[in-house]
């Protein structure tokens, strides 16, 4: 039986169907430029290209006729000019009647019916150097585009060299362009010369301001299982110019279909590991981290990291911040999980991690990177900031209490200050010898997020320390940590109870640093 989806799309009605007789051809993208011209010539286009373009195909010893030869002149201002000319956008933007057709005729020009441009790569334009900008940004290949997607009704638009095949395949099948086909591709064009210009705006406005306004386009990488529920669409949507390190570059080697969580999950886990220079391991269950270590092998980091919380770490999503080898892959292996990231795989991991075909696999090219921008929406709107990339000041910590921290307590504090950041707010986390112990995130007040740290570390509390993602507003946050047994604290301070805060800490005997830097995660 076949099913809806795999029917045959039959054939557009014959009166939507519109051959392709003159085709211009302006590409700064070479690739299957000839063999797409060939394909054309073969079905009886006539190719009229930019000087560039005519070029590359007279070489390939295909017929195409240069664009001057309609326009009566040669590129201008060093080329800045090449197809803004009365014929040129006569030709593609008349429509299929006898007054346009007489217009044409009056101006010697001719109907065109398919145009492909691929612009001048701006994107690839380096910021540091503006004197490039200008040179990539093209005018004449954006107002080609423009033309045919708006006359859309008779024209075909391509915008990219993966275009050419499938509409070769459909002009052989149906000796012309369908009216879908031709939507599709106006969609596509427009699409890309909106991301074109954001690119061009977001170059402009530089580096350090908020953009005004945030423009941004990003093309459709990936359909999502689903979305934070079954009964939700989602789609992954990478940013322009996505670096190498980042989740959007990430390749999935193996394992099921991935879904909205498990992308939201997967980017937290990612960037704590890229926290740490040492081995590292991070377990992310809902968002925020269940277990997290630094470790001398990857092996000892992980096994650190689950034993944080392992229960909670049934059904997480791992993140290792080497190349995996084979001892923890057969680690992770040993309870159920979701994912796993990383920057490489052994053969031998790779093997160990078959074991588990549904396990997704992922890898990503690059060292771990934060993006330019981090966008969440409200309602009605869409909200803008910089990533959380501030780091502690080893010089500017300051100890507010009698008893300064040990040089244990001290890299305890600083490792548990790095993985409190990717808690959700209210946060705590109590941290031994390189290993979260536990963590008390999400809760709507401090004592409550101490509590919760507390509960899950159990005896494990006694001689732990604990980070604080926010001020203490009252000293019951520090008595809690002080009855289980935490020996150093280090929170962000100012609040209006910072005295009370401290004397509590100094009766207790507990060491507290002030870092003057908050990291909410909402």
């Amino acid at each position: 039986m076949t099913s809806p989806q795999d029917a045959p799309v039959p054939d557009p009605p014959p009166s939507t169907v519109v051959p392709v007789r003159r085709a211009l051809l302006s590409v700064s993208d070479t690739t299957g430029l000839v063999e797409f011209a060939r394909a054309l010539v073969q079905m009886g286009a006539q190719i009229l290209a930019t000087g560039g373009t005519a070029r590359t195909l007279h070489q390939a010893g295909l017929a195409a006729t240069p664009l001057q030869t309609l326009t009566g002149f040669t590129d201008l201002l060093d080329g800045r000019i090449k197809t803004l000319h009365p014929a040129v956008f006569a030709g593609i933007l008349a429509r299929d009647v006898p007054a346009h057709r007489e217009q044409l005729q009056a101006l010697g020009a001719v109907p065109v019916d398919l145009v492909a441009v691929s612009l001048y790569p701006f994107e690839s334009c380096a910021p540091g150097r503006p004197e490039e900008a200008a040179d990539l940004i093209d005018v004449g290949g954006v107002a080609l585009l423009r033309a045919a997607a708006k006359n859309w009704e008779r024209v075909a638009v391509l915008c990219a060299p993966e275009q050419y095949a499938p509409l070769v395949d459909e002009l052989r099948r149906t000796g012309g362009t369908s009216m879908d086909t031709r939507r599709r591709l106006a969609a596509a064009a427009f699409a890309r010369t909106a991301a074109y210009d954001a690119a061009i705006a977001g170059f402009l406005s530089g580096a350090d301001a908020l953009p005004v306004p945030f423009v941004l386009t990003c093309p459709q990488a990936m359909p999502l299982r689903y979305g934070e529920n079954p009964h939700q669409r989602a789609a992954l949507y990478p940013l322009p110019a996505a670096p190498a390190g980042s989740l959007a570059a990430a390749v999935q080697l193996q394992g099921k279909k991935l879904s909205y969580n498990n992308l939201l999950d997967l980017d937290s886990a990612w960037r704590l590991v890229g926290e740490f220079p040492e081995p590292a391991a991070a377990i992310i269950k809902h968002a925020t981290p269940c277990g997290a270590a630094i470790g001398p092998t990857l092996a000892a980091a992980y096994a650190a990291a689950r034993a944080g919380d392992p229960v909670s770490a049934f059904g997480g999503v791992v993140a290792l911040n080497r190349e995996v080898d084979g001892a923890t892959a057969e680690a992770v292996v040993e309870i159920f999980t979701e994912a796993v990231i990383a920057p490489g795989y052994t053969e031998a991991a790779r093997a160990a991690l078959s074991r588990r075909p549904a396990l997704r696999v992922l890898q990503v090219p690059g060292p771990t990177s934060a993006p330019r921008w981090e966008i969440r929406t409200v309602g009605g709107g869409v909200l803008v900031q910089e990533p959380d990339l501030l780091d502690l000041d080893e010089q500017a910590l300051h100890v507010v209490t009698p008893r300064a921290p040990s040089a244990e307590e001290v890299a305890d504090l600083r490792f548990a200050w790095r993985v409190c950041k990717w808690a959700r707010s209210n946060a705590i986390v109590l941290a031994r010898s390189g290993a979260t112990v536990g963590i008390g995130a999400g809760q709507p007040s401090r004592v409550g997020a101490v509590e919760a740290a507390v509960r899950a570390a159990g005896d494990r509390a006694r001689g732990a320390v604990l980070a604080s993602d926010g001020f203490f507003p009252f000293r019951d946050g520090v008595d809690a940590a002080a009855r289980a047994g935490v020996t150093a604290i280090i929170q962000p301070g100012g609040s209006v109870r910072d005295a009370e805060v401290i004397a509590a800490a100094a009766e207790h005997g507990i060491a507290m640093v002030v870092t003057g830097i908050r990291h909410f995660r909402h």
